[in-house]
């Protein structure tokens, strides 16, 4: 079987309710992102930045994976499907996904702050007094801006063994996911789903455009590929 890579951002999650990265106007939920999604953000406000995650996390027990989710999850049949998403949510889980590599954190998942080794499970709020067995206070398991992508070199190895790369609902600005493109063999397929894309095909002699929204676009994906499995 052929080594399909996914690569997904906030876009494949919108159709189901989640609200993309950041606004506009350069907010996420109303918040400026350095004071929610930075260390220096939970340093100086640890309650609001739970609180964030909180409501984050409350959010997810109220959607459902959309039609592009699990388009993806249908193309196991044909291929050897690798996902690597930018999202902290879980609906490519929830849509039954095998293998899937979350670059940015798991809203799922709190760790401790002193020690990152010790991750565990979190589906409640998580509040000022949740501590590790460590006896540190727990933090959310997202990767803040100024961190580290402890799993980037993981993916960067999934992606040198790409067949196939396809890309949905991602801006292509936020490194150094975005650099993941760079990694492919010469010349294989790469396919780039979103309603405004970012990216042409006079940039790759080897891109597709798929100029759509993720569950109408993971459509036209499926018919481009039944022919190269």
């Amino acid at each position: 079987m052929k080594n399909l890579v996914v690569l997904t951002g906030a876009g494949i999650s919108a159709e189901s309710g989640i609200k993309t990265f950041r606004d506009a106007d350069g907010l996420w939920e109303g918040h400026d992102i350095m004071e929610v999604a930075s260390p220096q953000g939970f340093y100086d406000n640890p309650t609001l930045v739970l609180d964030f995650y909180n409501q984050r996390r409350q959010q997810l027990h109220k959607v459902k994976p959309n039609k592009a989710h699990l388009n993806l999850v249908g193309l196991e049949k044909k291929f050897n499907v690798q996902i690597i998403t930018q999202n902290v949510d879980n609906l490519h889980e929830q849509a039954g996904s095998s293998n899937i590599i979350h670059l940015h954190g798991e809203l799922l998942k709190v760790r401790s702050t002193k020690n990152p080794e010790l991750v565990y499970p979190w589906k409640e709020d998580l509040v000022l007094g949740d501590l590790c067995k460590e006896n540190s206070q727990l933090r959310p398991h997202i990767v803040w801006f100024g961190e580290d992508v402890p799993l980037l070199e993981k993916a960067a190895e999934i992606t040198l063994e790409a067949d196939i790369l396809v890309i949905i609902g991602t801006s292509m600005q936020v490194y150094p996911a975005a650099s993941l493109i760079n990694y492919t063999k010469p010349n294989i397929p790469i396919y780039f789903i979103d309603p405004k894309p970012s990216i042409t095909e006079n940039q790759f002699s080897n891109l597709t455009v798929i100029k759509d929204v993720a569950s109408i676009g993971t459509d036209t994906l499926l018919n481009a590929l039944s022919f190269r499995s």
